[in-house]
């Protein structure tokens, strides 16, 4: 079926993702093919020392985001937006949104991003056994009752970005199983809350006294492939002001920013992970079984369909890269010339691949804020080398990609040295692999097994959750979701696999040795 009759017939499938800067809406065919998009910018306010999102922003900028691609639709296939096939909502994942018995939001929305729940995090860790990042939904609503914050007592529900989408929209109080691991932690075994760790929640806040428990105010738990409710006639009206839209559509679990980015990668199998580079760097690796030991340094999540996901997550990635490349730019304008940004990043990305394996013992740190993984609450960038390194321009390029992902690899060998976990192929996406082979190339040396980065990589978490929706409605019966994106969605799909050469682990190795040395460095000029 041709893309302006699927659409016209009500069969196209909507997938919408709220990301850190950006709400954007994918349409897709039968086979998963994007035929449409739509988008609208948004920022995170800082108030009262909290980072958020208004509600206002999140209604007003969903509505124009729909706006948007509806009109980009009428303009390429003449046809008005009335129904789908089914609709996906994803978001950042965690974060923290509680709401009271007539599902008024009782705070403003702490997105992932504040770092004010240390002493909660903490204190769950240890209680649990189980690593609690700070940007955990249970971490704020631990640190809300430390602080005797007065609207704990009045919380009925508590959920995140995706799931108050959700929520509002079809009236189901769920999450799927990747997102709902981002606020407590998950059973694989169940596919639901550890009951065990529920337990010992509920005796941390026993003598509080709270009308609620943990296992009431958590949302549901759907697993991939699920049905999570349908689109109310308002949920119609929010999402498209013109009236249009119709009720009634199927709705699949909403998903967190991770699930969907293993989705849109094809890394949800066993032994398969991903990488996503940008601003901020995280790798997901896919596991047997979950890890034998407590590491603080790594996530433990899962995919859409709850299996366990080991994830390393870093704050800092590009920005001291695009901060260079910037001087670079300022000073050849300054010389006469002048380049476009995307020719300058080409060049500085390729010639890093001319450099020496150990980046001639440059060192550098990319830390514009803090970096738990390595044990940094505040950044600092730095740079340093001494009189007998090797300062040329390909060796200062490639010191940056290898420090880009230097953090990363601090978490990714305890998974691999410590708890053997085996990596088969980790698929990219990102802005860091934006240029051929160097970004690839880097991550391989730094990750040590091959780097795929697929041609449908940059079409995102809002795609991701596309197709999310679409297995809802299209999957055979007993199949599974690795199974369907395998066979329906990736099977002819091209890209480029990229193995790193042993000289370049090894470079990446010594490189690593001096890096991991030179943090005493990064601690004094973060207390300069």
């Amino acid at each position: 079926m041709d893309a302006k009759t699927l659409i016209s017939e009500g069969k196209s499938v909507l997938g919408i993702e709220f990301g850190s800067t950006r709400i954007k809406a994918v349409l897709v065919d039968e086979k998963g093919n994007p035929i449409a998009s739509g988008s609208k910018e948004w920022e995170n306010d800082l108030l009262d020392g909290i980072w958020t999102y208004s509600d206002e922003a999140i209604w007003n900028g969903l509505a124009d985001c729909y706006a948007d691609l509806k009109k980009n639709v009428k303009e390429e296939y003449g046809v008005t937006l009335k129904s789908f096939g089914a609709i996906g909502f994803s978001a950042m994942m965690h974060g923290y949104l509680a709401f009271d018995e007539n599902d008024s939001l009782l705070v403003p929305f702490r997105t992932w991003r504040n770092t004010i729940t240390e002493e909660a995090a903490d204190k769950l860790t240890d209680a649990l056994q189980f690593n609690i990042p700070q940007r955990w939904s249970i971490s704020h609503l631990y640190q809300a009752i430390l602080n005797g914050e007065a609207h704990v007592p009045s919380i009925r529900h508590f959920t995140t970005l995706a799931g108050y989408v959700h929520f509002r929209l079809c009236g189901k109080k769920v999450l799927g199983v990747g997102d709902a691991s981002g606020m407590f932690p998950i059973d694989s075994k169940t596919g639901t809350y550890d009951e065990k760790m529920l337990s010992t929640f509920e005796s941390m806040i026993a003598d509080k006294k709270f009308p609620w428990s943990i296992r009431k105010i958590l949302p549901g738990v759907l697993s991939a492939g699920e049905n999570a409710g349908a689109l109310t006639e308002a949920g119609a009206k929010l999402l498209d002001r013109d009236g249009d839209l119709s009720a009634g559509i199927p709705m699949c679990p909403p998903e967190g920013d991770a699930g969907t980015g293993m989705v849109a990668t094809n890394s949800v199998m066993v032994e398969t992970g991903n990488i996503s580079a940008g601003t901020s760097v995280f790798a997901m690796i896919v596991l047997k079984e979950n890890m034998k030991n407590l590491h603080k340094e790594i996530d433990m999540v899962t995919t859409p369909t709850g299996d366990p996901v080991a994830m390393v997550h870093c704050n800092n990635c590009t920005s001291e890269i695009n901060a260079w490349v910037k001087l670079f730019d300022e000073f050849a304008k300054y010389m006469g010339a002048d380049f476009d940004r995307g020719t300058l990043f080409e060049k500085l990305y390729g010639i890093a691949l001319e450099g020496e394996k150990d980046c001639g013992g440059l060192v550098s740190y990319n830390y514009f804020s803090g970096e738990p993984v390595t044990g940094f609450s505040k950044g600092s960038p730095l740079f340093f080398r001494s009189a007998e390194d090797s300062f040329t321009l390909p060796n200062f390029m490639r010191m940056h990609l290898y420090s880009a992902l230097a953090a990363l690899k601090v978490g990714l060998d305890i998974l691999t040295e410590e708890e053997k976990v085996t990596v088969k192929k980790m698929y990219g996406h990102g802005g860091f692999f934006k240029t051929p082979k160097a970004g690839q190339t880097i991550a391989s040396a730094a990750i040590g097994s091959p780097v795929c980065v697929m041609e449908t990589a940059g079409e995102g978490g809002a795609w991701g959750i596309a197709l999310l929706a679409l297995y809802m409605i299209a999957k055979k019966d007993g199949e599974t979701l690795a199974d369907y994106l395998n066979n329906e969605i990736y099977a002819n799909s091209t890209g480029s696999e990229l193995s790193a050469t042993a000289e370049d682990m090894e470079g990446f190795r010594a490189f690593m040795k001096k890096y991991v040395a030179g943090l005493a460095v990064e601690k004094a000029a973060v207390e300069i």
